[in-house]
């Protein structure tokens, strides 16, 4: 009897024991000191006991004259060259060298902001995720392995809709409470079409961090659908009449400002109209088909979006002479000029995009807060051509200096009205100051609101959109989807109010047609 108590009280002992050291106690046990978890996890790991079943850790003693490969996971891949094993090794000239590789949750590292960055963060910054929220463990030897000459090589697998994203190391902050942050020293990354290649220079706790996913619901997906669908016919509609409403104006009072917001108009009218036929026709494709009508389209639907934003700066520069420099220049065929500006400079961009291949199949993808993925396409800048990004940069900072450039212009504007208001600025009798404030001050006040509203209506919803890069919520994407559908309802009642200020405009220049003389003198087509 007392041999076979102490055979079961061995046995007790020994699954204590192997349960103490199982791997999967090995963080939370190591969390109990937050200090030094991350220390304590790459010793442990090294002994715990795996055994029972597979629990995603490789560790095996690896020759270190040879280069390592190792699959972790199906979306994981490391080389680790021999260089690194050797300088794994330390002072002991041992052959093998024990490999360690293996992934963890991504919500175990509590991060902090390091102080010589924390005046540099922005209230409002989006928190970048990490991919698959899985950290790659890498470990080798029992010395620590960093500044190598050939550097270690990760790769992580991603989903085709993962736009960018930065290969990063887990760097303790010093602070003894377990917070840290990711760093990308020593760590290159490049991006193909399936996977992130990480060149690291040192073995740590690697991950990939990214952008996150705009996050929109399947029923909010459908009714932004529906509003952008609803909203760009109304604005084609509308933009329509508005062009024929200009056509009118010109022919009764053919000055050089109506003639650019029907080159404005014209540009607003093949925007949504190639937005339309883009969303139409990728409906018709399959899943991995493309087509050379997708990519004219796309082609159209971006030399038109450039068009917009050109003719929006000129209508600022237009303001600008008219305004400021209205009796000191003269611009022998004006209108043809900005004509040349206006739709030649994107059909150059948009011509040399053709040539190399960015157009073709974009497919957006969303989010709900359970982590179901939907799909939008469109026919536009082809999610598969590598520089997508920076050409959508560079189109979107093209925005921003014509907003910019617009808001310099009105400001120049304001300033000068405010100089000939607070003097006669420059006028040599008083008869000429009255009546350049009677006849011409109404007029510039109406001109400038004109060209704010412009670059409000015109300007913002871009300006929201660009945003949806830091992670607007719903109500910004509502609002983006909302007001740039509707630009053409709101071109169409600013071409209605131009009208109805023409015909008032018409009665005063009949008792009295020299303001209209002064206003179109310094222009010549």
């Amino acid at each position: 009897m007392m041999w076979i108590t102490f055979m079961f009280l061995t046995l007790g002992c020994i699954s204590t024991s192997q349960a103490a050291d199982d791997c999967r106690n090995v963080i939370p046990e190591c969390q109990q000191d937050p200090a030094t978890w991350t220390g304590c996890y790459e010793d442990r790991i090294t002994t715990c006991d795996q055994r029972g079943r597979n629990q995603g850790v490789f560790r095996q003693q690896m020759n270190s004259s040879q280069e390592v490969e190792v699959n972790p996971t199906k979306n994981h891949r490391v080389c680790i060259p021999s260089s690194a094993l050797r300088e794994s090794r330390g002072d002991l000239h041992k052959e093998e060298v024990l490999v360690v590789v293996t992934t963890i949750n991504s919500t175990y590292f509590k991060q902090s902001i390091p102080r010589g960055r924390r005046r540099m963060e922005q209230p409002h910054q989006p928190v970048r995720k990490i991919l698959g929220e899985l950290v790659l463990v890498v470990k080798a030897g029992n010395s620590p392995v960093a500044n190598l000459s050939q550097p270690v090589k990760l790769f992580f697998k991603h989903e085709k809709m993962v736009e960018n994203g930065d290969c990063v190391f887990w760097q303790e902050s010093g602070a003894e409470d377990g917070t840290g942050h990711w760093s990308t020293n020593g760590c290159t990354t490049n991006k193909t079409d399936e996977e992130f290649i990480c060149s690291c220079s040192h073995l740590s706790f690697f991950a990939v961090l990214v952008n996150p996913a705009l996050s929109v619901d399947e029923k909010n997906a459908v009714n932004l659908s529906y509003i952008t669908y609803v909203g760009s016919a109304l604005s084609v509609l509308f933009a329509f009449i508005s062009l024929f409403i200009y056509i009118g104006l010109h022919r009764r009072r053919p000055e050089k400002a109506i003639g650019m917001h029907m080159q404005l108009t014209g540009a607003l009218l093949c925007l949504h109209l190639g937005f339309l036929l883009s969303s139409l026709w990728v409906l018709m494709l399959g899943e991995k088909e493309d087509s050379w009508v997708c990519r004219g389209l796309g082609l159209f639907l971006h030399w038109s979006l450039l068009a917009t934003f050109t003719w929006i700066a000129l209508e600022g520069f237009h303001l600008y002479l008219l305004l400021v420099r209205v009796f000191n220049i003269y611009v022998h065929r004006y209108l043809l000029k900005l004509s040349m500006v206006g739709w030649g400079l994107p059909t150059v961009v948009a011509v040399v995009c053709g040539i190399s291949g960015v157009y073709g199949k974009y497919t957006l993808e969303f989010k709900d807060s359970i982590n179901r993925t939907s799909t939008s396409k469109i026919c536009w800048m082809s999610s598969d051509f590598p520089q997508r990004l920076l050409v959508g940069y560079i189109t979107m900072a093209f925005l921003c200096l014509v907003i910019l450039y617009n808001s310099c212009m009105l400001g120049l504007v304001v300033f000068k009205l405010w100089r000939i208001r607070a003097g006669r600025g420059g006028y040599e009798s008083s008869s000429d100051w009255k009546k350049m404030q009677k006849e011409k001050g109404p007029r510039l006040w109406k001109d400038c609101a004109t060209v704010l509203g412009l670059s409000w209506v015109l300007g913002l919803p871009w300006g929201v959109a660009s945003s949806t890069y830091l992670n607007v919520p719903l109500p910004g994407i509502y609002l983006f989807t909302i007001l740039n559908s509707l630009q053409g309802f709101i071109m169409f009642l600013w071409s209605v109010a131009l009208s109805f200020k023409s015909r008032s405009d018409s009665n005063s220049s009949t008792r009295d047609p020299s303001s209209q003389k002064m206003m179109t003198s310094s222009f010549k087509k």
